[in-house]
């Protein structure tokens, strides 16, 4: 059967001569791959290459089978066409930082549209925003994911209550029994963070290119805590250079 779904490509790898398997992230089905035949050939076709870029967001009409873990798309165009995050180098870091996120904390084929709308608007966001809002944004996207992944960290900072204890994920009064917590200054910028309910409202806060860092480092140990086989994110030391 044959479905029309919005989608936003994570990563595409070669196949064979003239075709990628594109893993896309869709509205109606979750994680899904996708042979894409003869984008590599050179030879004018039904899809551009360009249109897999990670991070594009796309509408595509595919026929989906619950029994297959691969499938075909009929056709695919541009939903969205970004004006900046492609070609500003800020905001492609931070595009490219999300996704590879993603690729690492969204593995199984559910249908989460709460989850896929946040998404869209995320990159959709991203491409709007102001250079402040570009620096902060990794941030925002790495404190507010966890929330439609089932991990999210309980709201309840207050004057006592000032560490971030990684492992249990809420803010704790004394220093815990293991080494996964976050000192004062940085469980301050999370709990902030997680008041941010839109990414420019992050212009706002200070932080500087060493608090980013350690709120980045806090939270990737976050969430190794908490999902199986987190490796380390090839796409932060890129992140970090861009904005030095």
């Amino acid at each position: 059967m044959v479905h029309t779904t919005r989608g936003i490509v994570l990563r595409t790898t070669v196949y064979g001569e003239t075709s990628i398997i594109a893993l896309v992230y869709t509205e109606l089905f979750g994680l899904q791959s996708y042979i894409v035949n003869g984008v590599r050939s050179g030879k004018k076709g039904n899809f551009k290459a360009n249109l897999f870029q990670p991070a594009s967001i796309i509408e595509m009409e595919v026929y989906h089978s619950e029994l297959k873990k691969l499938h075909r798309i009929k056709d695919a165009r541009w939903y969205y066409v970004y004006q900046d995050l492609l070609f500003n180098i800020y905001k492609n870091a931070a595009a490219l930082f999300m996704v590879e996120l993603l690729q690492k904390t969204v593995r199984q084929p559910e249908h989460n549209p709460d989850l896929y709308n946040f998404l869209e608007d995320a990159f959709m966001e991203l491409d709007k925003a102001g250079i402040k809002t570009t620096a902060n944004y990794p941030l925002f996207f790495l404190i507010h994911l966890p929330g439609f992944l089932g991990f999210s960290i309980q709201d309840n900072f207050s004057a006592s209550a000032h560490l971030l204890d990684l492992r249990n994920g809420s803010f704790i009064a004394g220093i815990p029994d293991h080494e996964f917590y976050a000192d004062p200054v940085v469980s301050g910028h999370i709990c902030e963070l997680m008041h941010v309910m839109h990414p420019a409202e992050s212009e706002e806060l200070t932080l500087n290119n060493i608090a980013r860092r350690r709120i980045t480092d806090c939270m990737l140990t976050f969430y190794r805590l908490h999902i199986q086989d987190f490796s380390n994110m090839k796409s932060l030391s890129v992140l970090q250079q861009v904005f030095s």
